[in-house]
């Protein structure tokens, strides 16, 4: 088994910040990509960042220059770190990574958090 747990998101002001963070646990020998997604009501979801396993990012037009993925591979943990905060950033935020089990001879998967919700409000 694998578990995604995010934490961090809130409501926000506009050109606020925020920070959220997604921790892997459970039978993980290896991660390789990670990434943050949200879903606005009514949108589909959509990728906001990623970050492979050597550390090379890549954003939504969007986010670029507000938002920065980052993670700790010792912690099996991505964070993103979210500024300069607009209302159309409101939406769920889930992570997901791309996990090889170390319990469970068989090629990666993809896994998904529960989502942390974001509003960008005054």
């Amino acid at each position: 088994q694998v578990q995604l747990v995010e934490s961090g998101g809130g409501l926000v002001q506009p050109g606020g910040s925020l920070r959220l963070s997604c921790a892997a646990s459970g039978s993980i020998f290896s991660i390789y990509d990670m990434g943050w997604y949200r879903q606005a009501p009514g949108k589909q979801r959509e990728l906001v960042a990623a970050v492979t396993s050597g550390g090379s990012t890549n954003y939504a037009d969007s986010v670029k220059g507000r938002f920065t993925i980052s993670r700790d591979n010792a912690k099996n943990t991505v964070y993103l770190q979210m500024n300069s905060l607009k209302p159309e950033d409101t939406a769920v935020y889930y992570c997901n990574a791309d996990v090889l089990r170390s319990d469970v001879a068989a090629s990666s998967s993809v896994y998904w958090g529960q989502g942390t919700q974001v509003t960008v409000s005054s």
